[in-house]
């Protein structure tokens, strides 16, 4: 049975919508161990903690000719299923690239922003209980969308579905590999597995921490923990809500799935749908047990509050005056009808979402993220007369003479 707990309850609600990494210190060493050892003996480890990890058997990638004949045997509506998804996320994702601009600041002044996508990215695609193909759709796109000119995916059981997905997606190669030797091959390049930019995409606690890890080294996405859901609404339809509830929590038994409501009515409603529809088997019901509640708020205005301090991966808003002041999400889905398992597959916005109050100061993958914004600055023999004086006076206040004399050895001043 999910908790029920007043919001005047401060203990029980920091244990609800406390920000949590879940990181232990066996796996942060083991993965430290992982990553040492593929940084350093390169394809011998790689495929030695491959065929102890993964099971792996044969070649660490998977050739193009064997994504076709894997691709061709999935069954025609979950090939369409891909292809709609793909287009939408295609959608989104034109709408997320900057622009590059060229401003004049003054005269003789400009400053110009290029935009340049990154050379390549390692996109991760989880296989916990079966391998997810929305993650390699919500990962490949976007970078592609931006101009990427390579992409290489990372997946230690693909089936069918991985496959058509990644050509979906127009990957460019594909690697049966995964956990935190994945993590460290794309990081640092082995014989077989090129280097990469930049680590995108969800995992287990030992890809976390591998990315983690190797983030000095390599550009990654964030730290991703287990998934979150947050409900702030004061009506609607129970079931509907415990539904939601139980789809967050069939994930994982760290996953957390709590109610922000003002009504004890409506919440001893939802508690009743839960238990109702609690499935007897997979994690919902450890996770509705251990991280699972519903809050009970005197005022809208204190749910709101509570919501924005959990700063959750998921915010559901009851409707468009709730959304309009969650300042705080990974993302946020609006109304009874805007399901958040829709949004996990075929809106167009990105599922891959920062958790663990990462919100607070970041959104949700995009197509932003995998290009690099440079500026171009340019002076003509006016402008750096104009601004001279500036620089000189700002330089010597700092302490910074030579900096102040390489303007004036340009102006004669």
């Amino acid at each position: 049975m999910i908790r029920i707990v007043s919001s005047s309850n401060r203990i029980a609600v920091s244990q609800l919508i406390a920000a949590e990494r879940v990181r232990d210190k066996s796996t942060l060493l083991g993965a430290e161990r992982i990553v040492a050892g593929v940084r350093r003996g390169g394809d011998v480890a790689l495929k030695r903690y491959a065929r102890q990890l993964d099971g792996l058997t044969g070649s660490i990638e998977v050739p193009r000719r064997v994504w076709a004949t894997q691709a061709a045997m999935l069954p025609r509506d979950v090939q369409r299923a891909i292809a709609r998804a793909a287009r939408h996320i295609r959608s989104v994702s034109r709408k997320q690239v900057p622009k590059g601009w060229r401003h004049t600041v003054a005269a003789g002044i400009s400053v110009e922003q290029r935009v340049m996508p990154l050379a390549r990215v390692g996109c991760y695609v989880p296989a916990g209980r079966y391998p997810l193909p929305s993650s390699l759709l919500m990962t490949a796109i976007p970078a592609r969308t931006a101009g990427v000119p390579e992409v290489i995916v990372c997946c230690p059981r693909p089936d069918a579905a991985v496959f058509a997905a990644a050509i979906e997606a127009g990957a460019d190669r594909l690697f049966r590999i995964g956990g935190a030797h994945a993590i460290a091959a794309m990081a640092y390049g082995t014989r077989t597995v090129p280097r990469v930019d930049k680590i995108v995409g969800p995992g287990n606690r030992w890809v976390s921490a591998a990315k983690s890890l190797v983030s000095s080294d390599c550009g990654i996405d964030f730290y991703a923990g287990p998934t979150e859901i947050l409900i702030v609404t004061a009506s609607g339809s129970p079931s509907w809500i415990a539904a939601d509830l139980l789809a967050q929590a069939e994930h994982d038994p760290d996953a957390r799935a709590v109610l922000i409501t003002t009504s004890v009515r409506f919440a001893t409603r939802v508690a009743g749908e839960i238990a109702r529809q609690m499935p007897a088997t997979g994690p919902a019901r450890q996770s509705i047990a251990r991280h699972g509640g519903i809050i009970v708020c005197k005022s809208m205005n204190d749910a709101i509050a509570l919501a924005n301090d959990a700063a959750a991966e998921h915010v559901v808003a009851g409707n468009e005056s709730i959304a309009r002041r969650v300042v705080n999400a990974g993302a946020v889905f609006v109304g009874d009808w805007t399901a958040q398992v829709a949004g996990d597959y075929a809106i167009g916005s990105n599922h891959v979402l920062p958790t663990a109050g990462a919100a607070r100061f970041r959104g949700g993958l995009n197509a932003a993220d995998f290009v690099k914004l440079i500026s171009v600055q340019r002076l003509t023999k006016r402008g750096l007369h104009s601004i001279g004086r500036t620089v000189t006076t700002l330089a010597r206040s700092e302490g910074l003479e030579a900096h102040a004399r390489s303007i004036e050895t340009r102006t004669g001043n």
